[in-house]
This record gives C-alpha cells, sequence and structure tokens, in this order.
C-alpha cells in the first residue's frame, strides 16, 4: 500500500487550543496529529465553499441577475408582521 507525501507544517496555537485538541484526541482515542487534519481539511473546505460562492455570486451581479435593495428591505421589515412579504425574485 502506497502512502501520500507528507510535510510537516508547525503552528503556534493558544495554549487552551491546544488542550481542547489533546481532549478531543483522548476522547476519540485518535492522535492529535490526526485531529488537526481533519479540523485544517474541514477549514480548507469551507473556504474554498465560500471563494467559489463569492465569485458565482459575483456573476451574477455582472450579468445583472440582482434583487433591489429598497425590495429585499421591504420583505425583511414584513417578516413578523401579519401579511409578509413574498420573498423577492
Amino acid at each position: 500500500m502506497q502512502h501520500a507525501a507528507t510535510k510537516v507544517i508547525t503552528a503556534h496555537v493558544p495554549l487552551p487550543l491546544a488542550e481542547k485538541v489533546d481532549q478531543l484526541a483522548t476522547r476519540l482515542e485518535r492522535s492529535r496529529g490526526w485531529i488537526v487534519k481533519q479540523a485544517l481539511a474541514a477549514w480548507i473546505d469551507q473556504e474554498e465553499e465560500r471563494s467559489r460562492l463569492t465569485r458565482e455570486a459575483l456573476d451574477d451581479v455582472d450579468a445583472g441577475r440582482v434583487i433591489d435593495h429598497q425590495a429585499v428591505q421591504a420583505w425583511a421589515d414584513s417578516l413578523g408582521t401579519p401579511n409578509p412579504l413574498p420573498v423577492p425574485r
């Protein structure tokens, strides 16, 4: 079985965060390294998705696919009233 190449990354983290990593590692019966890899992978996935959604939104703006601010404000103001407005499109 072939293993993927790895690289050691060192980071200084606040002591309370390091203690939480240790607690998770103990509770999950995993290594600190495994916990950090999982957290880093999840954060990178989240940031990549945020970037994708931002680019998609900017493409919509460039193409003129936007909703008027006043329409959104009127809709938001109507929430919680007896007759909320439909979601603006």
